[in-house]
């Protein structure tokens, strides 16, 4: 069956509210552990996941740290009416388009964003007066540049000798997911973010990481498992649901990728194999493949299109391995030590995988994109898994439980 034709509906099932955690345990490593293993399945505590892992192996994390990315203006009040609140949800830089240069600039910069309460804001600037964390005062301003597919181009300008990433940090909001239908709180800034996040760029976070401790990496490096990071910003289309009947009328979200020369390497001397600990992991190591292919091809433009892994021309031209080395090969002709690129790739049934071989991952919402991923991963026994979590009190979501996926 051609994957463009699967039916969402297929991937449906019933999650109660009282299912979805709010709010994540006192303790991260306490979450329950689902373990599918050759079609079998079985619980644990999370800190027992090494137990289940191979010495030797290599395990992928997502370094991506979520930046607050939800900004409130207020428009001018009158003396009898106060002005429309305005929220602004920055997704991803777009002058300059650098993660890391759009966060170390002063003055101004702009963003691709979304504009909540759009209808009140019909043209002109908006000001909010911040206090920084020194107790100097000043203004921030945004104002609409122009549409960039369905989002808003947003230029921020701020006197004052203050970053970007400063003014974020100082007056953002962090964008906990839309589905747990509560306001962000502090603790949300530390409980929402893995231990290991480094750098800044998502508007959502790993959740799969969100299990991880200091206790569990130790206790996998005492087991023998190697660990590399890269970094895949987190976009808000994480959550966009499937609205089409067909996945084949779905367009996926580009996310950006970092990728280290060193975890490539890491990877050759795995022979192309990993664990990988999350969704965003798994698309990140999955599209290298694609990319090696790409750059096997001599094209410069590594991103990766939605269905490139369905076309039978494409799909096994190169063994894994091989496809690493001819990104090294990139890599070695542009001088590179770290990778930048993009990816769109759409993982469902019909998809093989290429290098992720383990995956750790929460419990994902009904008819998502990450459930077909899922489901790709277990060829087609996704509902083993969902049926064991829902009877036997598994927490769903971004801060529910985990599991480890061994096909």
């Amino acid at each position: 069956m051609n994957p463009k034709n699967i039916h969402i509906a297929d991937y449906n099932y019933d999650l109660p509210d009282e299912r979805i955690a709010k709010f994540p345990l006192a303790e991260r490593d306490s979450s329950k552990l689902l373990i599918y293993q050759h079609g079998e399945v079985s619980e644990d505590v999370f800190t027992s996941l090494p137990h289940y892992l191979p010495a030797g192996a290599l395990m992928v994390f997502n370094n991506t740290k979520v930046i607050q990315a939800r900004l409130h203006f207020r428009k001018a009040s009158t003396e009898s009416v106060q002005g429309a609140l305005i929220e602004v949800f920055c997704l991803e830089p777009a002058l300059p388009n650098d993660y890391q240069l759009n966060f170390s600039q002063k003055g101004s910069v702009q963003w691709y964003c979304l504009v909540g309460n759009l209808k009140k804001w019909k043209e002109g600037k908006l000001y909010r007066d911040i206090q920084m964390p020194n107790g100097e005062k000043m203004t921030l301003s945004c104002e609409r540049k122009g549409l960039h597919g369905t989002s808003h181009i947003i230029e921020f300008a701020w006197d004052g000798d203050y970053t970007w990433a400063e003014l974020l940090d100082a007056v953002g909001e962090l964008p906990i997911p839309p589905y747990l239908n509560r306001e962000t709180q502090e603790s949300d800034k530390t409980t929402y973010q893995t231990v290991y996040s480094k750098i800044k760029g998502s508007v959502a976070a790993p959740t799969a990481g969100l299990h991880f401790t200091e206790r569990v990496l130790h206790a996998l490096d005492e087991a023998g498992i190697d660990r590399e990071e890269l970094t895949l910003h987190v976009g808000a289309g994480t959550f966009k649901p499937v609205k089409s009947e067909e996945i084949g009328d779905h367009d996926m979200h580009t996310e950006h990728i970092a990728v280290r020369r060193q975890t490539i390497e890491k990877l050759i001397a795995h022979g192309g194999e990993a664990i990988a600990v999350g969704t965003t992991s798994v698309r990140t190591l999955e599209s290298l493949y694609y990319m090696g292919i790409l750059a096997s091809q001599g094209k410069e433009d590594l991103h990766v299109p939605q269905w490139m892994p369905y076309d039978e021309t494409v799909s096994c031209q190169l063994s894994t391995v091989n496809s690493l080395k001819a990104l090294l090969s990139y890599m070695d002709k542009h001088q590179l030590d770290v990778l930048h690129s993009s990816t769109q790739i759409i993982i469902a049934p019909g998809y093989e995988y290429h290098i992720v071989r383990r995956m750790v991952t929460n419990f994902h919402q009904p008819q998502s994109t990450l459930l077909l991923l899922v489901s790709a991963f277990l060829k087609g026994d996704w509902k083993k898994v969902y049926d064991y979590a829902l009877s036997h009190d598994f927490r769903f979501l971004s801060y529910g439980d985990s599991s480890l996926l061994i096909p």
